[in-house]
């Protein structure tokens, strides 16, 4: 028997990380009261404009790092190529990979960034005999501005046409639709199923080299993309989350500044944007902190450990189901900065909810934290998994959001994908823990750490039932609590 920890020391584990979310929540509480306080003409407070500078700006400037790492490479890789190429992963992520958090183990990864400032890309798409597929783009701030793939435009061949925000030219592509980013910087993050078989990876590997960027003044034309800069300056071994969570608020504030200037606001943000200015912050300047006023080095000395307390304490405002908490509506953000910055924290690169949904769960039914010290079980009933159009799939993680090794290097498990067992009666259980449960459950096993643990089950192209909320995914119980099938 897994060895299981002290119901003392787990409570007082719970006790601390409450105490740590109930923290985070009376910031967050605290900054929208001070923050309405201004806006009403009652008070100016710099370091609230402050603390919604940075969560406004957190996604900005996570994608911007993220782009930093993800094309600093003189040709095109499986993880890195320079902008305008696809960087094609031939395999699915491992636990070396710190590029993104939350990444997936079900698809082939196909991502690329753009520049549009220097003029349109032409992307071409292959024939995908009927393949389950997504090319989701995203602007500068992670919202997903069009979405070609099975879902929305069926898999025969297609052709677009992205411009950027102040483009005005003409086209004259043949079958082009024309496809205008609200920012310069786009990021195409595609995704190909492929079963877990050498064939089907080797037909979606044909599919990937067909996947095509060429700049419009070349489209027709004999081309070759140019070789890429290596900046050594680059950090490539820390993840990117980290990077980010560790640049001081004035280094912060200053690429805030020239990110915006590239990749303009949305008119919505106008109020955000004028807070900023009053504070220093304007696109293409350098930041300007004496507007702070006298506490100005108290203020970014504490703002990124406080800001980012309010990003994690979002997760008490995201619902929670039988343990699983998800929201419905991520990809598209409008002015809720606070739910697009925790997006960007924890998963950055959300699809729309009709491409995918995503519960994740840090708990069992008895709202004990996951740990690899016990052993769990996640059992659907006949005819009541996750009811998708796509695939589904439970993918697990450490507590940072990160594959864990594990000894037949497994990251989660969809019946879409592997093969797994049924009970005699049509159920279905997944076994979560640290050793094997035996050959005869074997494939429905996923390996845990010997830690705390994350897991996450992805839905993609979820039905109407998981996106109202009609169908509900059961909460992980302890193996000890469930009655062998």
């Amino acid at each position: 028997m897994p060895r299981t920890q002290p119901r003392s020391s787990r409570a007082r584990a719970r006790t601390v990380v409450a105490a740590a979310v109930a923290l985070a929540s009376l910031s967050a509480v605290a900054s929208c009261r001070k923050a309405k306080a201004e806006a009403d003409g009652n008070v100016f407070d710099p370091d609230a404009v402050a603390m919604d500078a940075y969560i406004y700006a957190y996604p900005l400037i996570t994608m911007d790092q993220t782009r930093r790492v993800a094309t600093n490479a003189s040709r095109a890789g499986a993880k890195h190529a320079p902008m305008g190429q696809f960087a094609n992963m031939p395999s699915y992520p491992d636990p070396s990979f710190r590029d993104v958090t939350a990444p997936n183990a079900n698809t082939l990864y196909s991502a690329a960034w753009l520049d549009l400032s220097a003029g349109p890309y032409v992307l071409s798409l292959p024939d995908e005999h009927g393949r389950y597929y997504l090319m989701p783009m995203l602007d500068a701030w992670t919202n997903v501005f069009a979405s070609p793939g099975t879902r929305t435009t069926g898999t025969a061949v297609q052709r677009y046409v992205v411009v950027g925000p102040d483009w005005n030219g003409s086209v004259d592509v043949p079958d082009a639709e024309v496809i205008k980013a609200p920012t310069n910087l786009v990021w195409i993050v595609g995704r190909t199923f492929a079963q877990e078989t050498p064939n089907d990876l080797d037909a979606v590997h044909q599919l990937q080299r067909q996947y095509s960027l060429v700049p419009l003044s070349a489209f027709g034309k004999e081309y070759a993309p140019p070789a890429g800069r290596v900046d050594p300056a680059v950090d490539m071994e820390t993840s990117v989350r980290d990077q980010v969570n560790r640049l001081d608020a004035t280094t912060f504030f200053n690429r805030l500044a020239m990110l915006m200037k590239e990749n303009p606001p949305a008119e919505a943000d106008s109020a955000i944007v004028a807070r900023m200015a009053s504070i220093g912050i304007v696109p293409g300047r350098t930041f300007d902190a004496r507007k702070l006023g006298p506490d100005a080095s108290v203020i970014l000395q504490t703002l990124p450990r406080r800001a980012l307390q309010r990003v994690v304490g979002y997760s008490t405002l995201v619902p929670n189901v039988n343990g699983w908490q998800y929201s419905t509506d991520l990809g598209e953000y409008g002015t809720d900065y606070d739910r697009r910055a925790y997006a960007a924290y924890f998963g950055l690169g959300a699809n729309l909810p009709q491409d995918a949904i995503y519960p994740v769960t840090m708990t069992d039914g008895s709202r004990e934290a996951l740990d690899g010290s016990q052993s769990y079980v996640l059992h659907f009933p006949k005819d009541q998994q996750p009811p998708v159009k796509g695939f589904w799939s439970v993918t697990m993680y450490d507590q940072h959001f990160f594959f864990v090794s594990n000894p037949i290097h497994r990251y989660q498990i969809s019946p879409t994908q592997s093969p797994v067992t049924y009970n005699p009666d049509g159920s279905l259980d997944l076994y979560i823990q640290r050793n094997s449960p035996g050959l005869a459950r074997e494939k429905n096993w996923l390996p845990s750490p010997s830690g705390p643990f994350v897991l996450m089950l992805r839905m993609y192209w979820p039905g109407d039932a998981v996106i109202n909320g009609t169908w509900k995914p059961p909460a992980v119980m302890p193996a000890t609590s469930v009655t062998n099938q």
